[in-house]
């Protein structure tokens, strides 16, 4: 296992969301796990910048319907493989790196009876599990940021697409170079690798084989989400500390604090990234 590997598998064994976390909130509120609906867990599994509406605005540039084969790269619990499946009847198998978070997925997945059609297997994105010409379309969110080779990973969704198949994602960009003091503090807390730019990331695309349609800076937009997002950390961990549990991981916190300052300042930012086949 490469450093890169094993600091990626640290953070998300150590996030502050888990299969766990949510299957005490849902019992919690529930009184017992019985008949638990996909709907339930959006509250808790939608974990991406902008919640269901951004995976909503990826489904339509992918045009993702009934019957639709898709591929998540970085999958983590599976909330965008259910609410996929679910919401659109799409067929979806999600890659996740961290055993841990592909088992705890499959947990959720049996938990709201979506096995026919949704899934995440434990794999590197850098080396998909999957059959060439196997997919329609290829989605990932935020997530692309702690994988080493962007050039290789963009090469495996170009492989595994059928030919007219979509690739949709969202991921972040830096908008000037870090710091090395800040690189550093995002590979501690987040295990980010060094990010791509919004120019940069559609040349990989273009030099993996897609056509480009839109790379969209979505910097502005994300400011208020992950402020918020912020808060609901510091709720978490505010809420651990005064019940006498694990606070999380100190690390992720500050590299959080900071990213949300980058954010700000549009030193840091995001993209939207559509391309064809």
């Amino acid at each position: 296992m490469n450093d890169a590997t094993a600091q990626a598998i640290y953070f998300y064994d150590r996030h502050p969301m888990s299969g766990q976390i949510i299957k005490a909130k849902l019992q919690a509120a529930r009184g017992h796990l019985d008949g638990v609906t996909p709907e339930e867990l959006w509250p808790h599994d939608q974990d991406h910048y902008g919640g269901i509406a951004a995976t909503d605005a990826l489904a339509a540039a992918a045009s993702i319907g009934p019957g639709t084969e898709v591929a998540d790269f970085c999958a983590g619990l599976g909330g965008t493989v259910r609410y996929l499946a679910h919401r659109y009847g799409a067929d979806v198998t999600g890659i996740e790196l961290t055993a841990s978070r592909a088992q705890a997925a499959e947990e959720l997945i049996a938990l709201v009876g979506l096995q026919e059609r949704a899934r995440v297997r434990q794999g590197n994105v850098m080396d998909v599990p999957l059959a060439d010409e196997c997919v329609d379309v290829v989605v990932s969110q935020e997530a692309l940021c702690h994988v080493p080779d962007h050039a290789k990973t963009l090469s495996e969704a170009f492989r595994v697409l059928r030919k007219g198949g979509r690739l949709a994602m969202t991921d972040w960009i830096a908008n000037k170079p870090l710091s090395v003091p800040d690189a550093k503090l995002m590979w501690d807390g987040m295990a980010i690798q060094p990010l791509e730019t919004l120019a940069t990331y559609g040349e990989l695309a273009r030099a993996a084989g897609f056509r480009v349609e839109a790379a969209t800076d979505l910097t502005e937009e994300w400011g208020p989400i992950l402020k918020q997002r912020l808060a609901m950390y510091q709720r978490l961990r505010e809420e651990a500390r005064v019940a006498g549990t694990p606070m999380g991981h100190d690390a992720f916190h500050e590299s959080y604090i900071r990213f949300v300052d980058l954010i700000t300042k549009r030193e840091l930012g995001g993209i939207r990234l559509v391309a064809v086949k």
